[in-house]
């Protein structure tokens, strides 16, 4: 009984909200794709990019804005260094030091750690602020939802990683990765293919997706969650207020959930960016 009562009730919801989907009233609404495509909020007329008009959306608006927070935390946090510091001060230096101590001295050591530290620590950063963004009232989209930045951030990974290897040995550092040592020859015909793919290709396309989807999808969870919750609450009424209050809870928890996915996310990024950087001077090449 309490199963077909319960088949019952979701059999309902779903045909009330199918309705109102179709309806032209203030439904329910699933967020979609086109979340990522939203109009432009000022446009350059006679201004193209290859042949496309250049455009400024409200996600371009969200990033310039968070590219200020950061850069402004970060100018008030160290303009006055003082011996014995303040709050803030500590705050940003905790900051700093996080990246500095788990992620550029730890992989890459003191010296190739300090060398690399002020790449490391704008990628984890800007990644950072631009992930938080889309848990903010009034922006509720991160900045890396559209692929021009995590694709931006993952070009400036590749160079470095190349410019690490290249520096470090300028005659072997493509011979080691492309045909490493210990190896037989006859081998090479099927590993080097695979180790191009792996490390001149297939890199640089992992951290762009990695983040891109990452974020996209947590919008759209979010999303979801709220404007069910909306839709119960001031559509259907009634008993289905109690769905509502389900998928608040639920929102309220992924939010939580996003926020330490914006964290993890920015952190991965360096850690892993790192991590190429290290092979990248490693003994070997």
């Amino acid at each position: 009984m309490p199963r077909s009562w319960s088949q019952a009730l979701f059999t309902q919801a779903a045909t009330l909200i199918a309705t109102a989907v179709e309806s032209d009233d203030s439904g329910f609404h699933a967020p979609s794709i086109w979340e990522f495509f939203p109009d432009a909020v000022i446009t350059f007329p006679g201004l193209y990019i290859f042949g496309q008009p250049f455009e400024i959306t409200r996600i371009h608006l969200i990033q310039f804005l968070a590219t200020i927070a950061v850069v402004l935390i970060f100018w008030l946090g160290t303009r006055r260094m003082r011996v014995v510091p303040g709050r803030f001060q500590s705050l940003v230096e905790m900051g700093l030091d996080f990246v500095r101590v788990n992620i550029a001295h730890d992989l890459l050591g003191k010296k190739d750690g300090d060398r690399f530290l002020p790449i490391l620590t704008t990628m984890f950063f800007m990644i950072l602020f631009m992930n938080i963004t889309g848990i903010i009232p009034g922006l509720n989209i991160a900045g890396t939802s559209i692929i021009a930045v995590p694709l931006l951030l993952a070009i400036v990974s590749y160079v470095t990683f190349i410019y690490a290897g290249i520096k470090k040995s300028p005659k072997n550092f493509f011979k080691n990765s492309l045909f490493p040592s210990g190896v037989p020859w006859p081998i090479y015909i099927i590993v080097t293919p695979i180790e191009l793919i792996s490390t001149f290709v297939v890199r640089p396309i992992t951290l762009t997706l990695r983040l891109l989807m990452n974020m996209m999808v947590g919008h759209l969870l979010l999303v979801l969650f709220f404007a069910a919750t909306q839709f119960f609450f001031f559509t259907a009424g009634g008993w289905w207020s109690l769905l509502g209050v389900g998928s608040l809870a639920f929102g309220f928890v992924f939010t939580l959930f996003e926020l330490l996915v914006a964290v993890l996310q920015a952190y991965v990024f360096a850690l892993l960016t790192a991590v190429y950087i290290q092979l990248a001077v490693a003994e070997e090449h």
